[in-house]
């Protein structure tokens, strides 16, 4: 790894190359193959998509929320054929990964919904016997109690507390508790129930990640907005060069991410 990358160093690569060239990657979708050899991520044990295969070919009815653009539930659809559900609905609140949902999940009979962000669902009650989501933003407990069907089954993957926090507090400085704490599986467990659903499994994970150059760095805060708010290469210039020669001089930049499996039942009446 540190070979390839002193290669690349010798290529004469330089700070501004590698910075335009991770500024200028489309971030539309969750599609991260463009990280292929600039930086990798541990892999949970629990294979979300593949089990979410196997939710999808027992069920009725399914949503997907925050579906981002599509991939994970199209690999899920296709790998569940030929008993996908009878009903397929996702939503999403970006308008550009709408648009790339849609256009990916409508030829296997996906209608994509776009819903903003903390907006209702727009849904009727005991609509769903499974909804599921990857990597929600903040799942709408209440709501996703009111659209499953009684009985009816919760399962997703979500990003956990602390995840990179590494890269985040390189930009932002120690951050407290408070924002630390966001996304804790016990605060989510508290949560879900409060709005009525049963937990069944909960698991969590932590997990290798590596930039192997500054452009991945880039790119990867342009594409997960909500690590560092705000991030321009223009605001914060001086930590990605210092990032940038650390990188140069120690090899790749570790940090850790942090996953959790959560599947939830709605009681039968």
């Amino acid at each position: 790894m540190t070979h390839a990358h002193e290669e690349r160093g010798a290529a004469g690569r330089t700070f501004e190359d590698l910075v335009a060239e991770g500024a200028a990657v489309p971030t539309e979708g969750w599609d991260f193959s463009w990280f292929e050899g600039r930086a990798t991520e541990a892999r949970p044990s629990w294979g979300y998509a593949v089990s979410l295969a196997g939710r999808l070919a027992l069920a009725d009815a399914a949503l997907d929320l925050d579906t981002g653009g599509g991939e994970v539930l199209d690999f899920a659809l296709g790998r569940a054929a030929p008993r996908a559900p009878v009903l397929t609905v996702a939503t999403e609140g970006w308008p550009a990964n709408v648009t790339k949902a849609t256009a990916l999940l409508r030829p296997r009979g996906v209608a994509v919904v776009a819903v903003p962000e903390d907006a209702p669902l727009p849904f009727a009650d005991d609509a769903f016997d499974l909804v599921s989501s990857r990597h929600p933003v903040r799942p709408p407990w209440a709501e996703i109690t009111r659209v499953l069907q009684p009985g009816g089954t919760y399962f997703a993957q979500h990003v956990g507390p602390r995840s990179v926090f590494e890269l985040v507090e390189h930009f932002l400085g120690p951050l407290p508790d408070e924002v630390s704490s966001a996304r804790h599986p016990d605060r989510e467990r508290a949560d879900a129930e409060a709005a009525g659903l049963e937990i069944v499994d909960l698991r969590a994970e932590r997990l290798r990640v590596e930039f192997h150059d500054i452009a991945a760095v880039v790119h990867f805060l342009r594409k997960v907005v909500w690590m560092v708010p705000g991030f321009t290469v223009a605001g914060h210039e001086s930590r990605l060069r210092a990032l940038h020669e650390r990188i140069e001089s120690e090899g790749p930049f570790v940090a850790h991410s942090t996953r959790h499996l959560l599947e939830a039942r709605k009681p039968s009446r």
